[in-house]
């Protein structure tokens, strides 16, 4: 039981706390006896535990205290989980839920499965609800609603005896959650937008009536900022590490630190409790080699795989793999293969930026155009010491005439591209883009898509970018103003990993990247090879 990494729960127990082997060794036997996987290849198969999952499900169940009334109750009512991805900690938790409710004796529980949002949450519910189906004896024993939400039904598990329940909430629900809590699971802590949610579970193990209510955060590592995520992160270090006497919170934390090796299979095996068991060796070689090769990737490495709070956002390219794919693009000879086109217009007085990506089999051809206002150049020049001028006498640029981005100079070049070259469809950002987008689409026949810059819209794109930098599988033609927005570009990460461009950390103007992430996004999803529109 001494299994937690940093903690001794004997040398914390103080007088008052004894552990209960017989306790300790029941709860251990119901995962096997009782609970089977419900996915992969042990699929069916008893829920054998591994090592360190024992010395969570006997510690938490096997060490005793008595409350102010001299009851006998559990000595835990915390468990802080820190345990990185794909080492079984959401089953491990459906089934100390389970157990709560079928073993503990108490009549009319309340537990909650609780999450960001619905969706994450029947994660873990789905785990609940298979291992109760798998197992006859429980399964007579409670009846299982699948959640209809015209209904206002919940997921939930409910013991028929009794009415006992546990039932899936999360933190964008429009209804507050509370009651008597009894047992309380938060999945992904680092995935709730505000501590609201917490709050409201926090306080309801505040009734003398439920002697021994239990919640457990489970969560990888969050970004370096303010979160609730980071304060239980932090209370549950100073628990483990002897700072705070707090007898009744169980620490269970794995990470490498920021000292060690991130590189190194010592590290992995650190971090990761299940390291060769559901976490493949192979898998996190791999990922830390794509890691090493792309900036972009070192944080979520390290954040996913080794519990290492990271920067939120970070620079993406390298630019010796943004040179090493400066490839010709022949526009002549890519006539007749279908162009996808994005534009980001950005402000009416600053750059404005067209791409048009072609694929060819597993590689792409892109092509940039960029307009900036003659009459605000020479300051934007001086103001962003940036060489706009000699970028607009040597053709990479096109000035037009007066303070603001002239766009009936950007639809007409815009259509004369759709003269030369099939141009399927144009994806735009709808922020000042809408008037020119009306014009193109209803004016001009071009198939115009709406692309949102938030993460589910940029976030396959973005990464598909940073993979054909590392294979080489991109043709951009050295455009330095291109080459200069790639070395700009900054990248925010959601706690989900999700990826986009962060124009607000990036070191300057990013315009022609964040069009040829949208022109890739088309282009990637769509077939490669039927014709454009033509305009002949």
């Amino acid at each position: 039981m001494r299994l937690v990494p940093g903690y001794d729960p004997f040398a914390t127990a103080g007088k008052d706390c004894w552990f209960d082997d017989q306790a300790a060794e029941r709860a251990i036997a119901f995962f096997p006896g009782c609970l089977r996987h419900i996915e992969g290849a042990l699929y069916g198969e008893a829920f054998e535990l591994e090592p360190w999952q024992e010395a969570v499900v006997g510690n938490l169940f096997g060490w005793k205290r008595k409350d102010r009334n001299g009851r006998t109750i559990r000595r835990y009512r915390k468990l802080f989980l820190f345990v990185p991805r794909k080492n079984g900690k959401t089953p491990l938790a459906a089934g100390i839920g389970l157990h709560v409710l079928f073993v503990d004796q108490e009549r009319g529980q309340q537990g909650y499965i609780a999450a960001a949002d619905r969706e994450q949450a029947g994660v873990l519910f789905r785990h609940a609800r298979g291992m109760v189906e798998m197992e006859p004896e429980l399964l007579d024993r409670a009846t299982i609603f699948g959640g209809t939400a015209p209904a206002g039904q919940s997921k939930s598990i409910v013991r028929n005896v009794d009415g006992s329940f546990l039932r899936v909430i999360s933190a964008d629900a429009d209804s507050k959650h509370g009651g008597n809590l009894s047992i309380g699971i938060i999945d992904e802590l680092h995935a709730q937008p505000n501590r609201k949610l917490t709050d409201v579970l926090v306080t309801s193990m505040a009734s003398a009536n439920r002697p021994q209510p239990l919640l457990i955060y489970i969560t990888t590592a969050d970004y370096d900022r303010p979160s609730i995520c980071n304060e239980e992160y932090e209370y549950a270090a100073k628990v483990r590490d002897g700072i705070i006497d707090d007898v009744t919170y169980l620490p269970v934390i794995y990470e490498a630190t920021k000292d060690d090796d991130w590189t190194s299979a010592e590290a992995w095996q650190q971090a990761n409790p299940n390291y060769g068991v559901s976490v493949s060796p192979e898998y996190l070689a791999s990922e830390c080699k794509r890691a090493q090769e792309t900036p972009a990737f070192e944080n979520e490495f390290k954040r996913l795989h080794l519990n290492i709070r990271t920067e939120q956002s970070v620079r993406l390219i390298q630019l010796s793999q943004w040179d090493a794919c400066a490839g010709d693009v022949p526009m002549e000879s890519l006539r007749g293969m279908p162009a996808f086109a994005a534009m980001d217009l950005s402000t009416v007085n600053d750059v404005a930026a067209l791409v048009l990506v072609w694929r060819d089999g597993e590689e792409y051809l892109c092509r940039p155009w960029f307009w900036l206002p003659r009459g605000t150049a020479e300051q934007r020049q001086r103001y962003d010491r940036v060489e706009y001028l000699t970028w607009a006498h040597q053709g990479l640029i096109e000035l037009t005439d007066g303070n603001s981005i002239d766009y009936r100079f950007i639809r007409h070049r815009i259509n004369e591209l759709g003269r030369s070259h099939g141009i399927r469809e144009i994806a735009y950002d709808p922020w000042n883009a809408s008037h020119l987008a009306t014009e193109l689409g209803e004016e001009d026949g071009f198939t115009m898509l709406q692309y949102r810059q938030g993460y589910v819209t940029m976030n396959e794109p973005t990464k598909l970018l940073l993979r054909l930098l590392a294979d080489g599988r991109l043709r951009h033609g050295g455009n330095p103003v291109l080459r200069w927005m790639a070395s700009n570009l900054a990248g925010k990460q959601d706690p989900a990993g999700n990826l986009k461009p962060d124009k607000e950390k990036s070191a300057d103007k990013i315009d022609g990247i964040v069009a040829l992430i949208m022109a890739l996004g088309r282009a990637s999803t769509q077939p490669n090879n039927e014709p454009g529109i033509s305009f002949f």
